[in-house]
């Protein structure tokens, strides 16, 4: 446990633990066990704390699952691990087996969306639908320079690990509205990584961004691109911050509308990359109306298959 996280502000969740040989992952388990799934999963440099908002609400109807990738959150921080997108897939589907969850809602944000939909693609049964903020699960050539600054192996392990550049940076450039980000949120998003050995995945995430065609993530990326398709006609719920300048409209929300033609889309002209902080009170009946709605699809298609 890493010290003040048990007093977090708006965080009352109750841990719990997968070993996964080598290292522990933290995961929330919050609603009903049989309520239909949603697995939320999150981002860098972020950890469960940032869906914190959206959990009390949807956790009422349905199980809600968060896990914090491993180097993040609560979860263990080994020095001497692989952390690839290869392996946080892994490290998912292990979960999504060990809690054996089907007909599941992922919830994507940053290096979530190639993690969730890198299970999804491989397990396209479990799979029911998608909620999507700010991110990606296919390349983009759309690196900004200071994120390839941050890859290097001197200067940017001495940014992202010595001063903490990365997350310190992002509580105050990922918001739309800065002013939401008060002390004791900051607080929250920072407190995992308060030393140097707990900001290795931060650093990690960042390394294995695939700039180049033979970096090995880029196959990784590739192949849940081509996957996507078996997800056309899911139901998808797309909320992007507009004033995200690493996850673009022109780009991003660009290649999601191209490749889900058919999805639910909201765009929040003064949300950042942090879209769930700024403006979760407006996300949640967004949320809300959709499973509602896709619900009854569902359950009209299942009958349909039946008859």
């Amino acid at each position: 446990m890493v010290a003040g996280t048990s007093e977090l502000t708006g965080y009352p969740f109750a841990s719990h633990w997968l070993e996964l040989g080598g290292a522990r992952l933290h995961y929330l388990d919050e609603g009903p066990r049989d309520g239909p799934p949603l697995v939320m999963c999150h981002g860098n440099p972020t950890w469960s704390f940032y869906y914190r908002t959206l959990i009390p609400d949807l956790s009422q109807t349905y199980r809600v699952i968060v896990p914090d990738h491993v180097g993040c959150g609560l979860s263990d921080k080994p020095q001497d691990y692989p952390y690839t997108l290869e392996q946080h897939i892994r490290n998912l589907e292990t979960l999504v087996a060990h809690l054996d969850l089907h007909a599941i809602t992922f919830v994507l944000h940053d290096w979530g969306g190639a993690i969730g939909m890198g299970c999804a693609t491989r397990h396209p049964e479990v799979a029911a639908r998608f909620v999507v903020f700010n991110t990606s699960a296919f390349y983009k050539p759309a690196v900004p320079a200071v994120l390839k600054l941050a890859r290097s192996p001197m200067v940017g392990e001495f940014m992202l690990r010595g001063l903490n550049a990365f997350a310190g940076l992002a509580v105050r450039l990922a918001m739309g509205h800065p002013e939401r980000m008060t002390p004791q949120v900051r607080r929250g998003y920072l407190a995992p990584y308060d030393t140097w050995a707990h900001r290795i995945a931060i650093y990690r995430f960042v390394q294995d961004i695939p700039v180049s065609a033979t970096h090995p993530t880029r196959a990784t990326v590739d192949a849940i691109d081509r996957g996507l398709g078996h997800f056309a006609g899911h139901p998808m719920l797309i909320i992007w911050g507009a004033k995200d300048f690493v996850f673009t409209v022109k780009d991003f929300l660009a290649g999601w509308r191209e490749r889900f033609p058919a999805a639910e889309v909201h765009v929040l002209a003064d949300a950042g990359h942090y879209v769930v902080e700024d403006a979760h009170e407006r996300i949640v009946p967004l949320m809300t109306a959709f499973l509602e709605k896709s619900s009854h699809m569902l359950s009209a298609g299942s009958r349909e298959q039946g008859a």
